[in-house]
């Protein structure tokens, strides 16, 4: 059985401190190409996240039984068995997002965040473990990824949730800003991804060295010695 400390460093670890897009910077092809609009980036990080949690669930319930020689190409055949399963799924229930996203789907069995996790931790723990540890790392995904589609959206056209209506019919994009706004181009652009991307790692960045700051300067409160107290004069 897991114990909360354990569950607290896998929930971390995949959801900020070893996050796939903006510390280990797995997968940057679909991160920026796919991240034009909220709707495409939460999509395909929901097809990657789903790969991800059941691979390695797969993985960790067969790691017993799988001879290590030939350990790659076994994972690489059960990610592309479930690829395959989400992109026909992809296909029958949201045909139109599935064009828009074309390739990107297959190429998932491909993708570094995908066997980085089955090799590095579904084949060395339980399968609880190897579960959570996919779906969180996913989560890290996805949350990186709507927060780039968005900035992309928002500042390349002003509005939210364009092609909402490709996953709820008759469902309409938010428009965040005044429509005379003009929209900025570059945003929309692969060169707008890799600036925002930069952006989103700087601020991570930051936030992370401020709080090892603060958690250094606790932890040097803590040790400093008590100053003895005055003794009262006769």
């Amino acid at each position: 059985m897991m114990n909360k400390d354990a569950f607290k460093n896998i929930a971390w670890n995949g959801l900020w401190r070893q996050n796939t897009g903006l510390v280990q910077l797995l997968g940057l092809c679909p991160l920026l190409a796919i991240s034009v609009n909220t709707v495409n980036a939460v999509m395909l990080a929901l097809a990657t996240l789903i790969v991800m949690a059941m691979s390695n669930a797969a993985i960790a319930l067969l790691r017993r039984l799988i001879p290590h020689e030939i350990r790659i190409p076994v994972f690489i055949l059960i990610v592309a068995s479930l690829v395959t399963a989400i992109d026909l799924l992809f296909n029958a229930w949201f045909h139109e997002l599935y064009i828009i996203l074309g390739i990107f789907i297959p190429l998932i069995v491909t993708n570094c965040i995908v066997l980085a996790r089955v090799e590095a931790f579904a084949s060395k723990h339980n399968p609880f473990a190897a579960t959570l540890d996919g779906i969180f790392m996913g989560l890290g995904l996805l949350w990186t990824l709507a927060l780039l589609g968005a900035l992309r959206e928002l500042i390349g056209g002003g509005v939210l949730l364009s092609g909402i209506d490709m996953v709820t019919p008759g469902a309409e994009p938010l428009r965040i800003l005044p429509e005379t706004y003009p929209g900025f181009l570059l945003a929309a652009l692969p060169p707008g991804a890799f600036i925002l991307l930069g952006c989103l790692i700087a601020a991570k960045n930051w936030l992370s060295e401020n709080e090892k700051r603060k958690t250094q300067a606790r932890s040097a409160a803590v040790a400093l010695p008590a100053a003895p107290e005055e003794k009262p004069a006769a």
